[in-house]
């Protein structure tokens, strides 16, 4: 005697091909989540004491990025500056401003600006600015178009698989040393649309492939398989 009908098996094979695909799909969706700003906070501008505009100081009044970010060469952090550093110019201009009263304020109690941080990797990672600095990494490879932004905010994921695409082939995205704090580089290339050439050690380059693999050399960058390694960055 025949307990189910005959149906019962196809409707079994379906279930099992919708669960396969559910499950699959909620991995993808989860997947997309963790990549996103939700979770990254990549783009995401956030409020802090005082409007500071990168795009002002940078752009509009050509400060180098190490007037404010003293140890970026030297140390694994880049450095908050302090309030003195800030008054060297606001001392002389927009004394009266209202909104750089907290600046103000800071300079006369000595209590530091409490900012809010935009750029954090986990406590897990081990991220040293003065290594990549030093390499040939420059600022807007992993801060973007930092000097055009009126309200800093933090421009690429930070998450393991953005370190590893340029630990994978760092020869794509470095610069010569004296090119890092230089927003407006431009990688060598020969596209007709956007030819650009840069010269390094005397040597003019159109391919930034051939330029990354002379300062390779030229800055010692460690092998792709150790650069790769779990234990360069958690350490």
């Amino acid at each position: 005697m025949q307990i189910f009908p005959r149906s019962s098996n196809a409707i079994a094979r379906a279930s099992l091909f919708v669960t396969v695909f559910a499950v699959a799909g909620l991995f993808w969706v989860l997947a997309q989540l963790q990549r996103s700003p939700y979770v990254t906070q990549a783009g995401v501008r956030k409020p802090q004491p005082v409007p500071f505009s990168h795009q002002h100081h940078v752009t509009g009044l050509g400060i180098d990025c190490r007037y404010c970010h003293t140890s970026v060469e030297e140390s694994s952090f880049a450095g908050i500056p302090p309030t003195k550093t800030c008054m060297n110019c606001h001392a002389q201009i927009w004394t009266n401003a209202a909104y750089l009263e907290p600046v103000r304020e800071s300079y006369r109690s000595g209590k530091s600006i409490e900012w809010t941080r935009v750029n954090q990797v986990p406590n897990f990672v081990y991220f040293n600015h003065s290594i990549h600095v030093n390499k040939g990494v420059g600022c807007n490879t992993c801060h973007g178009p930092i000097d055009k932004m009126p309200l800093v905010y933090q421009y690429a994921s930070l998450q393991m698989e953005f370190c590893l695409d340029c630990h994978r082939a760092p020869e794509k995205y470095l610069r010569p040393r004296d090119q890092v704090f230089n927003m407006r580089y431009e990688p060598p290339s020969e596209e007709p649309s956007h030819e650009n050439e840069v010269t390094f050690n005397g040597t003019s380059y159109t391919d930034q492939t051939a330029l990354g693999e002379a300062l390779k050399q030229q800055y010692k960058v460690r092998p792709v398989q150790d650069i790769t390694s779990c234990n360069t960055c958690h350490r």
